[in-house]
């Protein structure tokens, strides 16, 4: 199925659904606040998941709980995992429309009906601290017809009709809505389908003949997983080139109820939902001296590391034994600890695809956090390739982002040096923007960079749709250079310098720096920029620093020279000609 019919299936369900939940919101208005909808209607999403799960096995189940009652047998779990035919179940007799038959107590009857879930579920439900939810719908006369809503034929939620993928991006357009409602950080939980298989097909591009002939098992990892979409389609597509492929996801979040989804979203895809991690990536990781054959991510960026600054700051005391060890950035952006992170995490042939902003690539002078880190990439020779996407792709942002690929097993023409890809242009637009989306890569855009990337040569890439991607292949060292701190002699009242211990002294107030480009040997550099202009200047060696910087943006510059004042002075008279008959038809009008 191509990735046009993938989104076109996935904004059917999505739209079809949120929009049913959305209409169900409505029963709260009076009792919510709209930015608290989500608190009832994200949790209810989940339990009527569940239970449509379940639906096709559940006489089975409460047929079999029995028997292993009437046979005293108290360790059930898995007899009724069986029977399940899921790694979870649930043994309450009433059903999730049963509920309706029994008005007066359907509040104790719903919570009876949630306890009897299997401990995993329950997890995720106490996730949403959905207790007392139940209590605030049901004193306020509203939990019978919320319920009602969620027993509709059209709130069908089965495993059999939506699949993990379109259950996720369904949740994450209710976020989405509900984050808007309340000006959050509106889409910080997830990205669009369609960038995240750009990332796939990029991860999996230079393997790609071998996992097909040689089968896949892999490990992947998402250290920002939000509700585990970005896992969900590298699965799927790693499931396109071998449909035996064993495939393990791990994931941590933040957030406590997109964690609950992601668990819930992988118990109900029957992988192993303890992969799924909730807290802190920085400060609490739970996955320490775990490695990973793929990681796909797309953190946060933007978001300060204040709160978890003691625990960042420790584990970047430990040097190499640690994640943060390279550097540290400005407390007030977090991004590049996220990649500190997954380059950690990263097995001898990893692989990684993680976005980031523009910051990364520039922020920060030599010697500084931001600049080591970017050294650490490449001096070890891991940063693979960057791809700038265009603008308006996300949800939740319209600024200039950027894929950027690690790899710590580089093939052989790759070694020493960094792809700069341009695809800023390589897309289409949304019939309808869906927040502050309103580009989206189509099946063409993505083979038209993947194709660039393979090619693995300087060029302008262009195909019949009049699509078009660049690229720059670089050497690594064109990214570093040396800052050098320039000196001038003080002098005195007589024009002379200055001497202490028989050297000059430096005048602060000449003092100045250079950049110089790591390729170019310093000496020259300053006979060529420095000393016909300063003669008597001096290199202070002890204030020398390397730095590193990416400017992607310059690299892809184009000049386009000015209008000359002729051909502007003579639109000028052709609009004033323009404005005189306007006037003279608005005078003659009246």
């Amino acid at each position: 199925m191509s990735i046009e019919e993938l989104q076109s299936r996935t904004t059917v369900n999505i739209q079809e659904k949120a929009n049913l939940i959305w209409a169900i919101a409505d029963k709260l208005v009076g009792t919510y606040k709209p930015h608290e909808y989500g608190n009832v209607i994200l949790p209810m999403c989940v339990i009527k998941r569940f239970s449509d799960t379940l639906a096709g096995t559940k006489e089975r189940v409460i047929a079999k709980n029995k028997e292993l009652d009437s046979k005293n047998i108290q360790v059930k779990d898995g007899f009724l995992r069986a029977a399940s035919g899921y790694d979870f179940y649930n043994v309450s007799p009433f059903t999730f429309e049963g509920l309706l038959s029994d008005a007066e107590n359907i509040a104790d009857n719903f919570r009876s009906y949630l306890n009897h879930f299997s401990v995993n579920v329950i997890d995720v439900i106490e996730k949403f601290e959905f207790d007392k939810e139940i209590t605030k719908l049901s004193n306020n006369g509203i939990l019978y017809n919320v319920i009602s809503e969620f027993c509709s034929k059209k709130a069908y939620m089965g495993a059999d009709e939506i699949s993990a993928v379109d259950m996720g991006y369904i949740f994450e357009e209710l976020v989405r809505k509900f984050s808007e409602s309340y000006d959050e950080h509106a889409g910080a939980h997830f990205t669009a389908r369609d960038i995240i298989y750009l990332m796939a097909e990029v991860l999996v591009a230079p393997q790609k003949n071998d996992l097909q002939e040689e089968g896949i098992t892999a490990t992947m990892y998402d250290m920002a997983m939000g509700t585990s979409q970005m896992l969900d389609c590298l699965s799927e597509k790693l499931l396109q080139i071998d449909a035996e492929a064993q495939l393990t996801e791990f994931g941590q979040e933040l957030n406590e109820q997109t964690y609950a989804i992601a668990k819930a979203n992988m118990l109900i895809k029957g992988g192993d939902a303890d992969n799924m991690k909730h807290g802190n990536t920085l400060s609490d990781d739970k996955f320490d001296g775990y490695k990973f054959d793929y990681i796909i991510s797309n953190p946060p960026f933007g978001i300060e590391w204040k709160n978890e600054k003691a625990a960042v700051e420790a584990e970047h005391k430990r040097g190499e034994m640690g994640r943060f060890g390279a550097g540290l950035p400005a407390v007030g952006d977090s991004q590049q600890l996220f990649m500190l992170n997954g380059v950690a995490k990263l097995k001898e042939t990893g692989r990684m695809a993680i976005i980031q902003n523009g910051s990364p690539l520039f922020k920060g002078d030599a010697g500084s956090g931001e600049s080591n880190i970017r050294g650490y990439l490449l001096e070890n020779d891991w940063l693979e390739a960057i791809i700038q996407i265009p603008n308006d792709m996300f949800y939740n942002t319209g600024i200039a982002t950027y894929i950027w690929i690690v790899s710590k097993d580089k093939s052989a023409e790759r070694a020493g040096k960094v792809q700069l890809i341009d695809a800023s242009k390589c897309c289409v637009k949304r019939r309808k923007p869906l927040g502050n989306k309103r580009n989206e890569f189509t099946d063409d855009c993505i083979k038209l960079i993947t194709e660039a990337y393979n090619a693995f040569a300087d060029g302008v890439y262009t195909n019949e749709a009049g699509l078009e991607v660049e690229v720059k292949i670089k050497q690594n060292e064109d990214f570093k250079y040396s800052k050098v701190t320039v000196e001038q002699p003080l002098c005195d009242d007589s024009g002379k310098p200055v001497l202490k211990k028989g050297k000059p002294t430096a005048d602060a107030s000449k003092r100045d720096t250079e950049s110089i480009p790591w390729s170019e040997p310093i000496e020259e550099y300053m006979q060529k920029n420095v000393y016909p202009y300063a003669p008597d200047a001096w290199i202070d060696e002890k204030k020398s620093k390397i730095g590193y910087e990416i400017p992607f943006t310059r690299e892809f510059y184009k000049y386009v020279a000015p209008r000359s004042s002729e051909e502007i002075f003579a639109h000028l008279q052709e609009l004033e000609k323009a404005e005189s008959a306007l006037m003279a038809k608005i005078m003659k009008g009246n």
